[in-house]
């Protein structure tokens, strides 16, 4: 009878996931400049626009400028892709697991292309946004991204974006 490897507690996996999320977006400077934070429940990802008035395009409404958000959405797709490639090895064990621990993560997915739907002005306040992924293959990933304000059943903007997705001898 083989020995059943120990279960590891709950807030320990918790930790663990959590600390490999902060350094995968860690990474991001332009993510940092923004002022972009992501938070992980179980496998979801929600990405939180922090306001500051340096986002303001438009200050006569005031309203955040349009590439800022265009940025958000881009950012929350690629943080989306990248944190299911990372889950997946996580989950796997072995050596793949390792080295996220070690902080070896693949290579972010590339845009080939990205549309944005401004639904409505982005008001002057924190921004949330999460991404659902329709297609990842080996080679190629399609998005779909939603930012809310106050109320996630009213998007101020939305995207779609494809991406290249690194390929796994690129990763650590």
């Amino acid at each position: 009878m083989s020995a059943r490897p120990p279960i590891e507690p709950v807030q320990v996996v918790k930790a663990r996931r959590d600390a490999a999320l902060a350094r995968l977006t860690g990474g991001i400077p332009y993510a940092r400049f923004l002022g972009v934070s992501f938070q992980r429940l179980g496998d979801e990802i929600t990405a939180q626009l922090s306001f500051d008035p340096k986002l303001i395009g438009n200050p006569m409404l005031p309203a955040l400028h349009g590439g800022v958000t265009g940025a958000f959405l881009e950012l929350t797709a690629q943080v989306e892709l990248a944190w299911s490639i990372v889950w997946r090895r996580m989950e796997s064990g072995g050596e793949a697991a390792a080295a996220i621990e070690r902080g070896e993560f693949p290579p972010m997915p590339k845009t080939v292309d990205f549309t944005v739907d401004y639904l409505r002005s982005g008001l002057p306040r924190d921004a949330y946004a999460r991404a659902r992924v329709n297609r990842a293959g080996r080679r190629y990933a399609s998005v779909h991204v939603e930012a809310w304000q106050d109320n996630r059943d009213k998007p101020f903007a939305a995207a779609t974006g494809h991406f290249v997705m690194p390929r796994l001898d690129e990763a650590g």
